[in-house]
């Protein structure tokens, strides 16, 4: 919809760790690409950007939250784990709860509002 506002959460943790949507979005493209260059491609970020996101968020969680393996002959490849799906699933249910959110709709309703009256 045209009147809906741009949403991007960002999570800032006490760990040091801030995750948002870049980071989000590079972990759903990992899990469709298979490769972190290939997600980064996509994304429009250079291979060692990618790296050091995937590397950034691999250290603040338990279990890293995407397992890779290097190239070669048979070629390299990477993946989501099952805590990286977690992770990105539940960062996904807060966007949309903020999306479908009464206070989203609440404040859009006020915008138009006042655009009506000018």
């Amino acid at each position: 919809m045209e009147n809906d506002p741009r949403l991007s959460l960002r999570l800032h943790f006490a760990q040091g760790l801030t995750f948002g949507r870049g980071k989000a979005d590079l972990l759903q493209a990992i899990a469709e690409e298979g490769s972190i260059s290939a997600a980064g491609r996509r994304l429009g970020m250079s291979y060692r950007r990618a790296w050091a996101l995937v590397e950034e968020m691999n250290s603040h969680f338990p279990k890293p939250l995407v397992d890779s393996s290097r190239g070669g002959a048979k070629g390299g490849g990477a993946s989501v784990t099952e805590l990286g799906a977690k992770v990105l699933a539940e960062y996904r249910a807060l966007e949309a709860l903020l999306r479908d959110s009464s206070q989203l709709e609440a404040l859009r309703h006020a915008l138009s509002d006042v655009n009506d009256g000018k």
